[in-house]
Order: C-alpha cells, then structure tokens, then sequence
C-alpha cells in the first residue's frame, strides 16, 4: 500500500496538515474502522503504520497476533521515531 494513496483513501488529500478537525477525525475514524475489518496481514500492517504516524494505533498486543508482527512494527516505530529525532 502506497502511503500517499492511504492518504487520500482515508483523508481525501495527500496533504492531512491543513484538514480542519472534523476532517481529520472523520478519515481517522475511516483508518481505525478498515483495520478493524482488514484480514490481510500486509494491509493490515500498513494501516497500523499509518494510524501509529498519526498517533492513533491500537497497542501491539491487540493490534497483532502474530510476534514477528508485532516485532515489525516495534522496528517500524523505533525508525519513526529515530526520524522525527533528527528532523
């Protein structure tokens, strides 16, 4: 999954910085209703990456039951993290 075409799937625009609130929490509610339908484990942890960037993912442990998962994006966080570090 393109992380830009996630973007406008969820927010209508590539461009989330300047959505009023209300658009904001519309496509985040959009995000947090597909993951909890979504089977598939790639898609699935796309649009855990993408909710964890926007500060709304659920927690590891519920989010994936599989520990390779759930160690994919505890590497996935660190690396978010170490970013937004350095910027």
């Amino acid at each position: 999954m393109d992380f830009d075409q996630l973007l406008v799937h969820f927010f209508g625009t590539e461009d989330i910085g300047d959505l009023p609130p209300q658009q904001l929490a519309a496509g985040i509610d959009r995000l947090q209703v597909q993951f909890g339908l979504e089977r598939d484990s790639g898609r699935r942890f796309a649009l855990w990456c993408l909710a964890y960037m926007l500060g709304v993912a659920p927690d590891l442990e519920v989010a994936f039951k599989d520990e390779a998962d759930r160690e994919a994006a505890r590497d996935f966080m660190d690396e978010v993290d170490r970013d937004m570090e350095e910027e």
